[in-house]
């Protein structure tokens, strides 16, 4: 048994990671730079708040205190986030928001294939049903990193630009600390840090395609996951997030 403190914390780290960058793709509704791909990223928003809906749900189980998913979302300030530095970065142009998006997709189905098996069987079967929209995901965005990386002069500017930004915020996912040990522990999840060689290959594999160049740094901002420290970016999604529910509480439809 997971001490439940610790198995709450990892599951926002989940629901949280979904939550946050659900909502900056959502911002790209009405403001794609064609309608195919506004209808495919508001899809893709929608799938992961639709996720976020399962891994808040059960964090707020886990709790014990009556919280519901949205309780999590809605009437938390910036501080108790767990999130991931990569997923709360503004969308930047398309090109960006499609980087982040294969760099945090190629993460999620790594990840989602190891808690499939969880000891714990409500974690397995979140993760199962999550596999196969995130499958999509990677596929979709990693198509795109190929296509516009190995596009124009432009394009492949743009996206090796993107890149590079991006990049110091990808080790983050690969951390480990006490949390992450509590869920090994207790056969719910694996170590992040084991992970790192499979997202290597996997992400060397589409950029190589794109003739994008992976930078050589092993910097990564972090703080993130603990809530020690996240971008200014955060705050402000969230009032914008959070503004209905914190001028109206309760309001309901």
């Amino acid at each position: 048994m997971a001490d439940q403190d610790q198995l709450f914390q990892f599951l926002l780290r989940l629901g949280d990671n979904t939550l946050v960058l659900g909502h900056r793709v959502s911002e790209w509704c009405g403001h794609s730079p064609v309608l195919e791909e506004d209808i495919a990223l508001a899809n893709t928003a929608l799938d992961m708040i639709g996720q976020t809906q399962l891994w808040l749900g059960l964090a707020g189980e886990v709790e014990g205190k009556g919280r519901s998913a949205d309780d999590l979302a809605f009437l938390r300030d910036v501080w108790d986030f767990r999130n991931v530095l990569l997923v709360e970065l503004p969308n930047g142009d398309f090109g960006r928001t499609l980087m982040r998006q294969f760099l945090y997709d190629a993460w999620s189905q790594i990840m989602l294939s190891k808690l499939a098996s969880s000891s714990d069987d409500r974690i397995a079967a979140i993760a199962e049903k999550a596999s196969k929209e995130v499958a999509y995901h990677v596929e979709r965005s990693g198509d795109t990193v190929i296509g516009l990386g190995d596009g124009t002069e432009e394009s492949h500017t743009r996206m090796q630009a993107a890149l590079d930004y991006l990049w110091p915020y990808v080790g983050e996912m690969f951390q480990s600390d006490e949390v992450d040990g509590a869920m090994v522990a207790a056969g719910i999840a694996p170590d992040p840090t084991s992970l790192r060689e499979e997202y290597d290959a996997k992400v060397q594999s589409v950029m190589s395609e794109a003739t994008l160049t992976i930078p050589g740094s092993k910097y990564a901002h972090k703080g993130g996951r603990t809530g020690y420290m996240h971008t200014e970016h955060l705050g402000h999604m969230l009032c914008s997030m959070q503004w209905l529910q914190r001028a109206y509480p309760g309001a309901s439809w």
